[in-house]
């Protein structure tokens, strides 16, 4: 099935942020994808992002799979988490990168959203994150924010917002 991206919106901070937020979304797309490239300012090699629809955080439950190279799990949870960003002790410079995928974000029925996340510490620590999550809310999304757990997002941290029409 072919498909086409639209940008809706890119947002590059200039100064550290607690979040960014895409809001106001256009009901005229099937689907809808966020980039994200983040750092957190936290003094710890990583921190959480959170994923906030509607600017909720909550009804949330995901199921994650993920690995360092070392060792490999998944667990469930009740959380909006969809990934790590690098952090302030980790290498110097490096951003993490993440994907969310949210299909029907129109539809009446509760919303699922997928994401992939990788963040890396200069060779001693690799991590990827797969989370298949579930909103349990049946309204349209309008917003969708990238919250950063502790602390606040460097600048130069970027997030992308794209719909997605199906042929």
């Amino acid at each position: 099935m072919a498909a086409t991206y639209e940008l809706i919106e890119s947002v590059t901070l200039g100064s550290a942020a607690a979040s960014v937020t895409f809001s106001g979304i256009p009901g005229t797309f099937d689907d809808l994808v966020v980039t994200v490239s983040g750092r957190g300012d936290t003094a710890a090699p990583s921190v959480s992002c959170y994923l906030a629809l509607n600017g909720s955080t909550a009804n949330m439950t995901r199921r994650v799979l993920y690995g360092d190279g070392s060792s490999a799990g998944s667990v469930s949870t009740s959380t909006s988490i969809f990934g790590d960003a690098c952090a302030a002790t980790s290498t110097s410079n490096s951003f993490s990168s993440g994907q969310i995928y949210i299909p029907n974000y129109t539809g009446s029925t509760n919303k699922s959203w997928s994401s992939t996340n990788v963040y890396e510490n200069n060779a001693t620590a690799a991590v990827m994150h797969a989370v298949a999550g579930l909103w349990s809310i049946t309204s349209a999304i309008t917003s969708v924010g990238i919250n950063c757990g502790t602390g606040n997002f460097v600048s130069g941290t970027t997030a992308h917002l794209y719909g997605i029409t199906k042929a």
